[in-house]
C-alpha cells in the first residue's frame, strides 16, 4: 500500500518506494538566526532528511533564505493562511511548503501553485484534527479520522484542479487511533505520498510511546513515506527517536542498536547506566552495529548472539563477546574505550 506516486524534495525522493525519511522542525524563531541555525545543522548532523521552519513573518524571508543555504537537507517553509507568506518562502528557495489549501482563496492558491510548479517545489496538504473545516465538524460532530481524511481528499482535489500534483500529504491528530484510522483510510484510494505523525505526542517518554504506536502501526501495514516524531524536547530527540523507531521495523540501517536486557535480581553491575551510556556516547557511528549491553552470566553470550558485539559483567567483572564467544576478561575503567575499538572495526567491515 505503499505510495505510488513520489515527489523529490531538493534531491530527497518520498514515496513510490523510496527510503523513509526522517523530518523534524526548528524550535527557534528567526529573531535569534544565530541559535536556529545551530540547531538546524545539529538536527542536519543527527540525520534529519528533511527540516521545517514556521515562516510566520515577511521578515523571516531573508534569513530562511541564509539558513537554506546554510544546509544541505532540503528546508520546508511552514506556512498558515497568508498566500503571500508561502509566495515569499519560494521566492526564498523553500524547497517545500506545507499549507492548507482550503485556507486560501483559489484564485490566490493558483498563484501559490503556479509558482511552486515553475520551481519544481511540492507542497503538503497539513490536515490537523484541531482545525478541521467548520462544515465537516457540524457534519460529523466532532474530529474524526473519517473527517479527517474527507479534509484531505478536499484540500487534495483543490490543487489537481489547479493542475498542480507535486503533493504529500499528512493528517494529523493527538489521537493516536484517530490518527491511524485517517491515514487508513485515505491510503486506499490515493497514490500521493504520506508524512506520518502523531500531533502534539507530549513529552520525550508519552510522546515516543504514542509515535511509536501510531507512526509503527501504519509502516507495519505499508502506509507511510515519511516521518516526524513530534516531542515537546530538543528536536534533535525527534530524530534520535525516529531512528530508533524505523530501525525496530528493519527500516534504517544506520547507527549503533542497543540491545540490552531488563534487569532482575542476578544483575550485580549497573547495566542500566552502561546501556544508557553506550547509546548516548556511540551516536557517532554511521554503521549499523548492535551493540548488546547484559547484566549478568546467564544473559551474556549466546543468549544475545544476535547482537554484533557485546559485554556483561557479574559482581564488577566483565567480559566482551562476539556472538557466542568471549573476546577477552576487562574491567569496568576500560569497558568504553574497548567497546568502542570492537564497534569501529565492525562498522568499518559494513562501510
Amino acid at each position: 500500500m505503499a505510495s505510488r506516486h513520489q515527489i523529490v524534495t531538493r534531491g530527497v525522493p518520498v514515496g513510490g518506494g523510496a527510503q523513509i525519511s526522517i523530518q523534524s522542525m526548528c524550535s527557534i524563531p528567526f529573531t535569534r538566526y544565530g541559535e536556529l541555525e545551530a540547531q538546524a545543522l545539529a538536527l542536519q548532523e543527527a540525520g534529519c532528511n528533511i527540516l521545517r521552519v514556521a515562516l510566520p513573518d515577511h521578515e523571516s524571508a531573508e534569513p530562511f533564505k541564509k539558513l537554506r543555504n546554510a544546509l544541505t537537507i532540503p528546508l520546508v517553509a511552514d506556512i498558515h493562511y497568508d498566500y503571500r507568506l508561502a509566495l515569499a518562502a519560494l521566492e526564498a528557495g523553500a524547497d517545500k511548503i506545507r499549507i492548507n489549501p482550503g485556507n486560501t482563496e483559489k484564485t490566490h492558491l493558483k498563484l501559490v501553485t503556479d509558482e511552486a510548479k515553475a520551481r519544481n517545489v511540492p507542497i503538503r496538504v497539513g490536515v490537523n484534527a484541531g482545525s478541521l473545516e467548520k462544515d465537516l465538524l457540524a457534519k460529523y460532530g466532532a474530529p474524526t479520522a473519517q473527517a479527517l481524511a474527507e479534509s484531505a481528499q478536499r484540500n487534495v482535489e483543490l490543487l489537481e484542479q489547479l493542475d498542480f500534483n507535486d503533493i504529500a500529504v499528512s493528517m494529523k491528530a493527538s489521537d493516536v487511533r484517530m490518527m491511524v484510522d485517517a491515514y487508513r483510510i485515505f491510503a486506499k484510494n490515493s497514490p500521493y505520498p504520506l508524512h506520518l505523525g502523531v500531533t502534539e505526542a507530549g513529552t520525550l517518554r508519552s510522546g515516543t510511546v504514542k509515535s511509536a504506536v501510531g507512526i509503527g502501526s501504519l509502516l507495519l501495514d505499508g502506509i507511510g513515506d515519511t516521518i516526524r516524531v513530534s516531542l515537546t524536547a530538543d528536536p534533535v530527540e525527534e530524530v534520535e527517536t525516529a531512528k530508533i523507531l524505523l530501525r525496530s521495523l528493519g527500516l534504517y540501517d544506520r547507527g549503533v542498536e542497543v540491545i540490552s536486557c531488563p534487569t532482575c535480581g542476578r544483575t550485580t553491575v549497573n547495566s542500566i547506566e552502561l546501556a544508557n551510556t553506550v547509546e548516548r556516547e556511540f551516536r557517532d557511528i554511521r554503521a549499523h552495529v548492535r551493540v548488546a549491553v547484559m547484566g549478568c552470566v546467564v544473559n551474556g553470550p549466546g543468549e544475545a548472539r544476535q547482537a554484533d558485539v557485546g559485554v556483561t559483567g557479574a559482581n564488577g567483572e566483565y567480559v566482551l563477546f562476539r556472538g557466542d564467544k568471549i573476546i577477552r576478561h576487562i574491567s569496568p575503567d576500560n569497558i568504553l574505550p574497548l567497546l568502542r575499538r570492537e564497534v569501529e572495526d565492525i562498522a568499518k567491515q559494513k562501510s
